[in-house]
């Protein structure tokens, strides 16, 4: 059992990040931990794992809890075995074997005589047969590290899991057998994931927000349904509230008008009386003080309600603020844009795959190219994209736009301001309000024109790709998508992934993400290995 009672977490620089969070997590609880970029999700897992003290409230754990991370740069200078932290029981047992029994080392050891081959076990598990534990973490690759860490479960054997977005670095086959373990393991998990094939296997979604913890008890696909009823009713809420501000200002237009023609009728009654002056003074005073009444009472009623509907508009979600208004390809669909023969490509003596790749790209397909990690991939886009040709074979291009985005966004110049990076795209001569415009679309209010680009977020940087692009003049033929989802919250895939469903051009898409996929409508596979 994990308890977190009034959890509590300021920055250093005394910015507040979540306050008086409090969450049960029962024995073998299966938990999603979801929440937008920013909202302290890592956080909270840190937290949770003892590697971080709250700013005020306190963790009760049953007992200690695992935890793969998500990033791995602070565990370049260690071992494998340092990583892991079993390097000073490993160590023990050798010198137990050696003789050297000491109560020091059959402390450490603590009865783990069989540690060394339950790491054997359990690096072979992953797939990582013969990965030397003394190897420093810094030569292992990003899907290595985090097998490492995986296969780390098996050896420590704890009954809490905690991973922080565990599927961000494997390859299918990788994910599958990550997939597996949540499915038939008894462990109590919680999980940070983007993934939301991974998420769909955990029987609790938590919502971290500014508001709190939110618990909703069903998977993934339930919780979507019930932030759907949610936004529903939020709309709804919205429409109604728009709808009593519109009648308000009109009965507070009729009413001042009514009043204005009653004050005009009873003066003219008052001339043809001949009513003094000074009472006629008087009366007309008397009439501007009620119809200032008037209007002050309308006033506050549409005031109250304007501020009621400002605070709707904010809780709407971000992806419903944005319009994309992509332009359509110029290209007819179905004309051939890339045909590949027998091409194969490789350095010295050895070619990169084991059978020459034949296929063929045509306009409005939607195409994934799958396989292992170093099978070839980024490879064989550039080769379609013209930046390498194939070492055999052919490859015909027809006169096409294509854009790359990869998952760094590499097209974002970081020297650049977001303004001037969208002014990069401006091909059809907007004027500055226009661009402007379509930032504050985008989410890029006033304080961002001036922000340079290197201080954006993963999920920002997409997002302002994706509005350079409708700046653009014309929509690219191709457009290629390398692990677009990597560094995306859940938020920002749904952003890309509507964004993507509205270009009506060529997809072609490097990922490992399947749910990704299917919304998509990809529908056509190019094979690797």
């Amino acid at each position: 059992m994990l308890i977190l009672q009034d959890i509590t977490y300021i920055h250093p620089n005394r910015d507040l990040l979540f306050a008086d969070i409090n969450l049960i997590v029962n024995k073998q609880d299966k938990i999603a931990l979801i929440g937008n970029n920013g909202t302290g999700k890592s956080t909270l897992l840190n937290i949770m794992a003892a590697n971080l003290r709250p700013s005020a409230g306190q963790v009760k754990a049953s007992s200690r809890p695992y935890y793969v991370p998500q990033l791995f740069g602070q565990f370049n200078n260690y071992s494998v075995a340092q990583a892991l932290q079993i390097e000073d029981k490993l160590t023990a047992l050798r010198e137990i074997l050696d003789g050297n029994v000491t109560n020091e080392n059959l402390t450490l050891l603590d009865d783990d005589w069989a540690i060394e081959e339950r790491c054997k076990q359990a690096l072979t598990h992953w797939n990582l047969r013969g990965l030397d534990l003394t190897q420093n973490m810094g030569s292992l690759s990003g899907g290595q590290k985090t097998k490492a860490f995986l296969a780390g479960i098996s050896i420590h054997r704890p009954e809490i899991v905690l991973l922080d977005e565990p599927s961000n670095h494997l390859d299918m086959q990788s994910r599958n057998m990550l997939y597996s373990y949540v499915k038939t393991t008894t462990n109590t998990l919680v999980v940070v994931s983007h993934d939301r094939t991974l998420l769909n296997l955990l029987n609790t979604v938590c919502e971290l927000s500014k508001r709190g913890i939110t618990v909703y008890g069903g998977n993934y696909d339930f919780y979507t349904e019930q932030k759907g009823i949610e936004s529903d009713a939020l709309s709804q809420d919205l429409r109604s509230k728009e709808k009593a501000l519109r009648k308000a200002k009109e009965i507070e237009k009729e009413s001042v008008e009514r009043q204005q023609k009653l004050d005009a009728r009873g003066k003219k009654k008052q001339e043809k009386a001949g009513v003094p002056t000074i009472f006629m003074n008087t009366l007309r005073n008397n009439a501007e003080k009620s119809t200032s009444r008037i209007k002050g009472v309308h006033a506050e009623k549409v005031g109250a309600i304007s501020q009621e509907l400002s605070q709707l508009r904010m809780e709407m979600p971000d992806i419903d603020k944005m319009k994309m208004d992509f332009d359509n390809s110029a290209l007819h669909k179905g004309k051939v844009l890339i045909t590949a023969k027998e091409v194969n490509f490789g350095y010295a003596d050895q070619l990169l795959w084991p059978s020459d790749l034949n296929f063929q790209i045509r306009s409005g397909q939607r195409m994934v190219i799958k396989g292992p990690n170093g099978s070839g991939k980024t490879t064989l886009i550039k080769m379609i994209l013209g930046g390498i040709e194939p070492r055999s074979g052919t490859i015909d291009r027809a006169d096409i736009k294509a854009i790359y985005i990869d998952q760094d966004y590499s097209l974002i110049d970081n020297r650049l301001s977001v303004y001037q990076q969208a002014q990069q795209f401006n091909s059809g001569a907007l004027q500055e309000h226009d661009i402007k415009i379509r930032l504050n679309r985008f989410l890029f209010t006033k304080a961002y024109w001036d922000k340079p680009c290197k201080a954006l977020s993963g999920g920002e940087k997409m997002r302002l790709m994706l509005c350079s692009l409708t700046i653009s003049n014309q929509a690219p033929d191709i457009m290629v998508l390398d692990e677009p989802t990597n560094n995306l919250d859940i938020q920002n895939i749904e952003i890309l992934t509507a964004a993507v469903n509205e270009y009506t051009g060529t997809l072609l898409v490097v990922s490992h993400d399947e749910y990704f996929l299917k919304q998509i409508n990809v529908e056509d596979i190019i094979e690797m290995g």
